[in-house]
C-alpha cells in the first residue's frame, strides 16, 4: 500500500495542489481515506485539513456505489472476464454481510470503522447495496465508520502530538 500511495504523490504532488493529491487517493477502493492520511502525513498537509479533503473523497463515490453497483454488476457479468471480478467482488460482500445482518446499522458501521485490510468504505457500500439497505439507512453508518476509521488511521498516521500541534 506504500508503494502505491508513494506512486500516486510523486505522480501528482507537482501537477495539483497537494490536497487534491490527498482528496484524490481517497477515491479509489482499498486506498480509500486511509491512504490519503498516509500520504498526507508524509507530504505534511496539516492534519485537519488532510481530513477533511479525505473524508469528502472517501465518501464521494459511496451514495453512487449505494444506488448503481448492482446495475454496473449486471452489465460486466454480461462482459466475460469482468464476471469473474464481479463474482469475487460479491463473494467478499457476502462474507460480510452476516455482521452486518446481525448488528445492522452497528454492524455495517464497525465494518467501515475498523481499518484493516478489505474492510473501510467501499466494502460497506458494497454489503449494503447487495443487501438491498436503503441510502437512508446505510450512509449514515458508512459516514460514520469513515469519520472514526479517519480519527484511528489519523492518530498513526500523524501521532497523537501531531493531531493537536
Amino acid at each position: 500500500m506504500d508503494a502505491i500511495i508513494q506512486s500516486f504523490v510523486s505522480l501528482l504532488q507537482d501537477k495539483i495542489p497537494e490536497e487534491l493529491v490527498v482528496f484524490v487517493i481517497s477515491l479509489f477502493p482499498v486506498l480509500e481515506l486511509r491512504g490519503g492520511l498516509i500520504a498526507a502525513s508524509l507530504i505534511d498537509i496539516e492534519w485537519w485539513k488532510a481530513f477533511a479533503f479525505c473524508f469528502l473523497g472517501n465518501m464521494l463515490p459511496m451514495p453512487f456505489i449505494l444506488l448503481f453497483i448492482r446495475k454496473i454488476f449486471q452489465l460486466m457479468k454480461k462482459c466475460g472476464p469482468l464476471g469473474k471480478i464481479v463474482d469475487k467482488l460479491e463473494e467478499k460482500a457476502h462474507k460480510h454481510s452476516d455482521k452486518v445482518e446481525k448488528y445492522g446499522f452497528w454492524g455495517l458501521f464497525i465494518l467501515v470503522a475498523i481499518p484493516l485490510p478489505g474492510t473501510g468504505g467501499w466494502t460497506g457500500a458494497l454489503v449494503a447495496a447487495l443487501m438491498d439497505l436503503r441510502m437512508k439507512k446505510a450512509l449514515p453508518a458508512i459516514a460514520l465508520g469513515v469519520l472514526v476509521a479517519g480519527i484511528i488511521v489519523g492518530t498513526l498516521s500523524y501521532g497523537i502530538v501531531g493531531l493537536f500541534n
